[in-house]
């Protein structure tokens, strides 16, 4: 089977819950390209920090940003002043308040969206490819996860025709809703072209 359906949109409402969580009867579209606003700047701005999700909720005149990090000390910054900075611009694009939560991740070697990141960056500073899948995937499953897949294409290590190539280990029930499957993507920005990287992890049913 191909995957052409996205495995948290699959498992929404069974093991998974949205990332954006509010209700609009008028104005949908407005909050959507907000949302998408939001992610965008976070996502630039926080790179460092190692940001694997946004959650964003909504009450009425209110935005709560949930921000999973595996370097929460980069978006605190000493005594708070980088959340204070970080809530201004936040004001600044939705016009609106905006509370800033920072969650912890506590094992970024399984978490799909942190790996994914850190292979396309091993790709930019010319690591080979093959060398930062299997080191990845040896340290997932050291780290506790059941399976992993990770699949690069591109123009891999600078050859003439772009490829796919695909690594696995342990298994990835990608078929099976209670199976808690993350998934990641990452771009790569090489010298000779943009390389894509998709991450599946298995951690547990």
């Amino acid at each position: 089977m191909g995957q052409k359906v996205h495995p948290h949109g699959l498992r929404l409402g069974i093991i998974r819950t949205w990332e954006s969580r509010w209700f609009a009867r008028r104005g949908y579209a407005e909050l959507l390209v907000e949302d998408h606003k939001i992610r965008t700047f976070l996502k630039k701005k926080l790179f460092q920090a190692a940001l694997s999700r946004i959650d964003i909720e909504r009450q009425t005149g209110k935005v709560t940003v949930n921000l999973f990090s595996a370097r929460p000390g980069i978006i605190i910054g000493k005594k708070g002043s980088e959340v204070e900075t970080l809530r201004d611009e936040l004001k600044k694009i939705t016009g609106k308040e905006v509370a800033v939560n920072i969650r912890e991740i506590r094992n970024a070697e399984i978490d799909a969206q942190l790996v994914a990141e850190n292979v396309a960056g091993q790709l930019e500073r010319r690591v080979g490819f093959r060398r930062a899948m299997k080191k990845s995937m040896q340290t997932a499953m050291a780290m506790g996860a059941k399976g992993i897949k990770i699949i690069c294409s591109g123009r891999l290590g600078g050859a003439e025709i772009a490829r796919i190539e695909k690594y696995m280990e342990g298994k990835v029930p990608l078929h099976t809703l209670r199976a808690k499957v993350e998934f990641g993507q990452a771009t790569a920005f090489t010298n000779y072209g943009t390389n894509g990287v998709k991450v599946w992890v298995f951690t547990e049913e």
